[in-house]
């Protein structure tokens, strides 16, 4: 199944079970479970997620909204699209358009989007809680490497 060799013997249990569970809920690049994590991961998708559990938004006052709330400045058209298109194909997001001329497209939380949130929330929870030891440890990684946290890029 999975090659141990050149591995402790000890964690041999361990790492087979990890294989046998990854190859059961998310072993391959395009699994829910990896794809769902790296968006959660990326720089707005969290955001995104919190704002549209506010409510429903048309596409430009979400994108306004956004721009105003991050740290890294405005999100562009594009990548907002493109976050909203991979939420609504996980069916995590609504999207709901007019027949009008011009059509109207707003977004929501679906329940699915709604159960996420609250999970994330959970995380978030977990960091807050955490804060001082993090900072604590990035601290002491610092004065021990000599090395610089790792600083997010802008925009």
């Amino acid at each position: 199944m999975i090659d141990l060799s050149g591995l402790d013997p000890k964690l041999h249990k361990a790492v087979t079970a990890l294989a046998f569970d990854m190859r059961a809920h998310g072993y391959q690049r395009g699994d829910p479970v990896r794809e769902v994590f790296a968006l959660l991961g990326d720089r707005w998708t969290t955001l995104i997620l919190l704002v549209l559990n506010i409510g429903v938004w048309r596409h430009a006052e979400l994108r306004r909204v956004l721009s105003r709330l991050a740290a890294e400045g405005k999100i562009s058209q594009r990548v907002l699209t493109l976050k909203l298109r991979a939420l609504e194909r996980d069916g995590i997001v609504r999207r709901q358009a007019t027949a009008d001329v011009p059509p109207t497209v707003s977004y929501e939380l679906s329940d699915l989007g709604r159960s996420l949130i609250g999970e994330t929330r959970r995380l978030m929870a977990w960091v807050h809680g955490h804060r001082a030891e993090i900072d604590t440890a990035r601290a002491a990684f610092e004065a021990s490497s000599g090395a610089r946290a790792p600083r997010p890029r802008p925009g």
